[in-house]
């Protein structure tokens, strides 16, 4: 779903029919698609220290995962940031979306939260768990879990395990697949939720202060900056990029998110 905001940017945006490559001579704003909360946030800093360069940014903001790479495949987005490699490499495949990163942002690790428990260990037996029900977060949501002894997966299980790849439940835990943005409004309802920091931040949930189990800042899931194929060579690439990876976002970050959000550049 698409937000209002969203609406309103992409209705300003469609008297614009140059293409990406033409943004040089147009001088018409790049539309950056984020997914509300944390990334749209950074996205207005870099939008501000772009500015300084002479880019405009546009930035328009999306309620799930799904619609940002079908946005930009269709060419209605010049870029999108939110989501990881791993994903990322799984709509291309699922899709046929021609997509590639060009640069890495940060890291949002996913946190385990339960308005009932203080450890994952508490979980008690034939609980709900739920988890984000696409591939790559639900099979990550898994890996943490078993991490901190939720249930055991088979050996080698990574972000593309499924519930079938569960070989040892004692406790009989049940594993619920939702939207992950829909998972912060199911805390009460369930024993914990396994849910990615740009979802919970806006919940008001602190990872560092307030999951019972984190994953930790080395986490592989970096996310980045995605273009067009036909795109990743063009010269507003880089002057986005450039305007992303500066010490004042890195600041930014670590003053406004206080470690919940690391920057992975």
């Amino acid at each position: 779903m698409i937000s209002r905001r969203t609406l309103a940017l992409a209705g300003a945006a469609l008297p614009f029919a140059a293409h990406a490559q033409d943004i040089g001579t147009t001088q018409r704003p790049l539309r950056i698609g984020v997914t509300a909360g944390p990334h749209a946030q950074v996205m207005e800093k870099v939008r501000e220290i772009a500015a300084r360069d002479g880019l405009a940014l546009r930035i328009v903001e999306f309620q799930d995962f799904i619609q940002p790479n079908v946005a930009l495949a269709a060419g209605d987005l010049d870029a999108n940031s939110y989501q990881h490699q791993p994903f990322l490499d799984q709509q291309v495949r699922d899709r046929r979306l021609a997509l590639v990163s060009v640069a890495k942002t940060m890291i949002f690790p996913m946190g385990l939260y339960s308005r009932r428990h203080r450890a994952a260990s508490a979980i008690p037996n034939g609980g709900r768990v739920a988890i984000p029900n696409d591939p790559t977060n639900g099979g990550r949501a898994l890996v943490l879990l078993a991490s901190n002894g939720v249930f055991k997966l088979r050996d080698g299980a990574d972000f593309r395990a499924t519930v079938a790849d569960i070989t040892e439940n004692p406790r009989r835990i049940r594993v619920v697949e939702l939207e992950a943005a829909q998972l912060p409004r199911v805390l009460e309802e369930v024993e914990a939720a396994t849910i990615n920091t740009n979802f919970a931040i806006p919940a008001g949930l602190n990872p560092v202060r307030d999951a019972i189990a984190l994953e930790s800042s080395d986490s592989p899931y970096a996310n980045l900056i995605a273009v067009r194929q036909q795109d990743q060579g063009a010269p507003w690439v880089r002057r986005l990029v450039a305007a992303y990876q500066t010490q004042e976002v890195k600041d930014f970050v670590q003053t406004t998110f206080q470690g919940a959000v690391v920057p992975a550049f």
